[in-house]
């Protein structure tokens, strides 16, 4: 038979220039698309065969890779069901799918928004992109059937000539580009076979001499019944196909089956990962498409503050765009995300019942990162909180709001807290006073997610959250507590007064105080400043709070106060400063004027050695 010479479609020519120079990010990913179209054509022949007659139904599928790096030849060669002339025109020539080429208007506008998917033989033309010929040689698995060479340079025409092949199913042989003639050796496709299509069921084989070299695993530990997922088999999937550095904490397998097919085999690490706290905020499961890797950190598949999870997710029937290397934002896609999402939460739940001790050491290593989801999350804020677990002002305990909750009393309207860097500062911060005297509970939130989902997430069990740091808490009172005589308040209005003279406006305001007990000073929040400084952190911004930002409260019942009332002008100043001082010390801030501080303390000393 004479050589036919074609023109390809209008459309496979713009398609065969954005995929050749640009619509890929690495030119690695033509051997996947190749070696899933081999897969395909073997799945097709095993499917034709049982319904039709004419074709073989004893086919020892495989996928053979031959290379050779000196002549810059590498071939994919597959016993699928194979191609006559006509599907050879049609499927590597042209693109009849109506709207493909408006796709390629929008996608040559902006090569980085590509939409297409699910075209057969689209993935084909990634060949061109490190071949600078690209030969087919088919036969068809139809009894009869003769062989059909195309061969083609990607510039805008191909050709296609009888041929003779042993045998039904598809050689492509790529004439390989001057860099990349590596492609063609073992050890390159050996890794490329293993990161990419490594539990591809039909089996990959590299051509040796005297005998044929397995590269894949066909067999994936997630397709195995659970027998077969042994703690040892568990562990090493982990480490090895997962890159977890640790041994898993825990793991959770699932299949969903119905309107969407997928399953799911999630790892929860025992360590932090070393990018935990990485701004990037990026997920690390792998999605595979029928066992075909598509992404290592396919952002889609879980939100932010679940990116400690390690696993895989093989869906069936999910849409890939041209490269495969971007999913569409699709339906199917968001409704795996809340499947999976509420299984671990789920699991979660079920280890915390189940077995406390061992729950609290996820928590205490993933807290914070599962903290994120509070306000991020309103469809499962709820299973969030009960998740929740808090240090308290009652023991050294981790408590739940549950907990929480039975220890405050119906009575108890809110939630109180109090935020800061660290736990021991917390403890011993003097606002705590009244609520420590009268048993109240109070949160002592240290993780600085906590600034964020405590004025965002709303309330639990129709109880708010409340910051004893507030200007506007009202803190219990003692019941044997007097009420202030007329002097009494008379005297503390004119301490006021003097205070804020030596102030000025190195603080907000000055008040008395309800939540000290023995404690002469505290600082509190002004509700203005604390919303501007959340503001601040929202947008990134590094805050560093002042006294001039707060409020001080001030414990007139105190003797240090009588001492300043007593002093002359001078000293009644430096027992203020020093005071603001301690104020600053116990929040956990650092002083502002650390010289004069020194200057302060010492010349306060002086004066009681001389008394």
């Amino acid at each position: 038979m004479t050589k036919q010479t074609y023109e390809f479609q209008a459309e496979v020519g713009r398609l065969l220039e954005i995929v050749t120079h640009s619509l890929y990010s690495n030119k690695e990913i033509f051997l996947r698309e190749l070696i899933s179209n081999a897969a395909d054509a073997c799945d097709k022949l095993r499917l034709t065969a049982l319904q039709e007659k004419g074709y073989p139904q004893d086919t020892n599928y495989e996928i053979i890779l031959e290379g050779d790096e000196k002549k810059k030849l590498l071939i994919i060669r597959d016993n699928g069901i194979g191609m006559r002339e006509e599907e050879l025109v049609n499927n590597l020539g042209t693109l009849a799918k109506s709207g493909t080429g408006a796709f390629l208007k929008a996608l040559e506008k902006n090569k980085e928004d590509s939409n297409l998917i699910g075209q057969f033989g689209v993935g084909f033309y990634a060949a061109f992109m490190v071949a600078d010929q690209v030969d087919v040689l088919t036969k068809s698995a139809k009894e009869g059937s003769e062989a059909f060479l195309w061969q083609s340079k990607g510039m805008g025409s191909f050709d296609i000539t009888k041929s003779q092949k042993e045998g039904h199913g598809t050689d492509i042989i790529l004439h390989l580009k001057e860099d990349a003639a590596d492609y063609a050796s073992e050890a390159r496709l050996s890794h490329l076979v293993k990161t990419y299509s490594n539990f591809i069921t039909v089996p990959i084989l590299y051509k040796e001499e005297k005998e044929n070299k397995q590269l894949n695993n066909p067999k994936p530990l997630w397709t195995q019944p659970k027998s077969a997922m042994t703690e040892e088999a568990l562990k090493d999937f982990y480490q090895h196909n997962l890159q977890g550095f640790d041994d898993p904490w825990d793991h959770l397998y699932f299949r969903v089956e119905g309107m969407l097919d997928y399953t799911a085999l999630l790892f929860f690490p025992s360590q932090k990962p070393m990018d935990l706290f990485d701004p990037k905020r990026e997920s690390h499961l792998k999605l595979f498409v029928k066992r075909v890797f598509i992404s290592g950190d396919c952002q889609a598949l879980l939100p932010g503050y679940m990116r400690f999870m390690r696993g895989v997710v093989d869906a069936q029937d999910l849409p890939l765009n041209v490269s495969r290397e971007m999913l569409q934002d699709d339906p199917r896609l968001q409704k795996i995300n809340k499947g999976v999402v509420k299984k671990i939460l789920n699991h979660l739940s079920k280890v915390a019942e189940k077995d406390n001790d061992k729950y609290l050491t996820f928590w205490q290593t993933f807290g914070a990162v599962l903290k994120e989801g509070l306000y991020e999350d309103v469809d499962n804020k709820e299973t969030l909180f009960s998740l929740a677990r808090f240090k308290t002002t009652l023991d050294e305990n981790w408590m739940s709001l549950e907990t929480y909750m039975e220890k405050a009393g119906q009575d108890q309207k809110e939630i109180y807290y109090l935020q800061g860097h660290d736990l021991a500062t917390l403890q011993n911060n003097p606002q705590l006073e009244a609520f420590k005297a009268n048993n109240i509970p109070v949160l002592l939130l240290t993780d600085p997610i906590d600034e964020f989902w405590v004025t965002t997430g709303g309330s639990y069990k129709e109880k708010s959250f409340k910051s004893i740091s507030d200007k506007d808490v009202k803190a219990p009172e003692n019941e044997e507590k007097k009420e202030p005589s007329k002097e009494d308040k008379k005297a503390a209005e004119g301490l006021i007064k003097q205070l804020k003279e030596i102030y000025g406006d190195k603080v907000k305001d000055v008040l008395v105080s309800t939540r000290l007990t023995t404690s002469p000073v505290c600082l509190v929040n002004d509700e203005t400043a604390q919303f501007a400084r959340l503001q601040a952190m929202m947008l990134g911004q590094q805050v560093q709070q002042t006294a001039a930002q707060k409020v001080l409260e001030i414990n007139p019942t105190h003797p240090v106060f009588t001492t300043l009332k007593e002093a002359d002008a001078a000293s009644a100043a430096r027992i203020a400063w020093l005071l603001l001082d301690e104020a600053l010390i116990r929040e956990g801030l650092p002083v502002e004027n650390p010289a004069a501080f020194a200057a302060h303390l010492n010349a306060l000393i002086a004066g009681e050695q001389k008394k």
